[in-house]
């Protein structure tokens, strides 16, 4: 593969790319952010990751999943530049972690955030906006407060929707399962034209070349504070993930170049997303999935995809023709999604066999769950935790201070 010519490594990149089309624009769909600038980042992510690592990981990195509840709520809440200031500070985390990587070594990651705590955090990540998904599906305001499509045809675009990602996902073959996805959107898209849904006005009157919608940050301790917590789901993730595609090509990354170049690659990746918009970055299982499938391993394919990745975010039409989507197919999306990130928190739980019958685990657990879905808050004078992030924290200081062996 390292012999390729040119041009054959640039349409393997081109397809990297298009596995990690569909979900790398659902997450700024979702969330309000602009695809054009997600579609920037994540180039400019993936590069700047491979330059921390040497270029010797074949992975693309783009828009992470585990912060779409986040997100949304920090959108709403304190807008969008605000929430940036979070997002940066997320990265600015892993950046910490790889430095204490780096210094103490991998095993005090998994001491001071064992499953028992990471796996109830991610089940509240995906059911926390569980509502949201539901609201979307029904063609309504993520908040439910006003009826933007007729009901009946929402709820039939939205199964369409659903069930298209998951026949995909389950019973295709090749690297046609690799995209359930991109296939979702675009039957459920499908169905919306013949409901009438779309309209392509904007399609029409957008320029070919635009430059993309960039945000800077503004700093705001609220979005700081509620946002950090959430961060330490996925940057244990990111170990899982640099775990799979040393399977994949049968080298270990953990040891070279090291996790704590992963994970600072990552970290720099995703606050510079923030510094001008972009949804934070992590490495796409997809892609992971597709060097598996393709047995492209070389890194240089990941830079193809991520100068694509670059040109594109400029491509005005694109962007306005995914800002055609109506809110009941990312609704059908969602109800998968967000269902399957809740699954994933449980399987850790699974996978580390823990024993939900002991009392330590069982209170870890349960305070976790009930503070990040019943939407717990706690407020300090002008700042605030609630949500997700104060379960997060809730889940790592009782796990901290509770006796290793309660209730035997």
């Amino acid at each position: 593969m390292n012999n390729m010519k040119t041009w054959q490594t640039a349409l393997l990149g081109g397809q990297m790319l298009f596995v990690a089309f569909g979900a790398l624009v659902l997450v700024p769909i979702l969330t309000g952010l602009d695809p054009a600038v997600a579609l920037f980042t994540a180039g400019i992510g993936t590069l700047i990751f491979q330059l921390v690592t040497k270029r010797e990981v074949p992975v693309f990195l783009a828009s992470s999943f585990a912060f779409i509840a986040p997100i949304i709520y920090g959108t709403q809440t304190w807008g969008i530049a605000a929430t940036m200031s979070g997002l940066a500070a997320a990265g600015v985390l892993y950046m910490v972690l790889s430095a204490l990587i780096a210094w103490r070594g991998q095993g005090f990651i998994h001491r001071l955030l064992p499953p028992v705590v990471v796996g109830p955090v991610i089940m509240v990540i995906g059911l926390g906006l569980a509502p949201v998904a539901v609201h979307m599906a029904m063609g309504q305001a993520g908040d439910g407060s006003a009826q933007l499509v007729d009901q009946t045809d929402a709820l039939v675009v939205a199964a369409i929707s659903l069930f298209v990602t998951i026949g995909v996902s389950v019973f295709a073959k090749g690297l046609f399962r690799l995209l359930p996805i991109l296939s979702g959107i675009i039957a459920g898209y499908a169905a919306a034209i013949a409901y009438g849904m779309v309209d392509f006005k904007a399609v029409n009157e957008a320029a070919w070349f635009v430059i993309p919608n960039f945000t800077l940050p503004e700093w705001n301790w609220q979005a700081v504070l509620y946002i950090l917590p959430i961060a330490i789901a996925p940057a244990v993730e990111h170990i899982g993930d640099v775990t799979a595609i040393s399977a994949v090509a049968n080298k270990d990354f953990l040891k070279k170049p090291g996790l704590h170049r992963t994970m600072l690659g990552d970290g720099l990746a995703t606050s510079a997303a923030a510094l001008v918009g972009g949804p934070p970055n992590t490495t796409y299982s997809e892609v992971s999935g597709a060097v598996a499938l393709t047995k492209a391993f070389n890194p240089v394919i990941m830079t193809w995809a991520a100068v694509f990745a670059i040109v594109l975010s400029f491509c005005g039409k694109l962007g306005a023709m995914l800002s055609t989507i109506p809110v009941p197919v990312m609704g059908g999306i969602l109800i998968l999604l967000f269902g399957t990130i809740a699954a994933i928190g449980m399987n850790t739980l699974v996978k580390a066999q823990a024993d939900l019958t002991a009392p330590r685990n069982l209170v870890i657990v349960a305070v976790t769950l009930v503070f990040g879905i019943g939407g717990m808050a706690l407020q300090v004078g002008d700042l605030m935790l609630k949500g997700i992030g104060l379960a997060a924290i809730a889940a790592i200081v009782l796990n901290l201070v509770l006796p290793k062996h309660l209730g035997e």
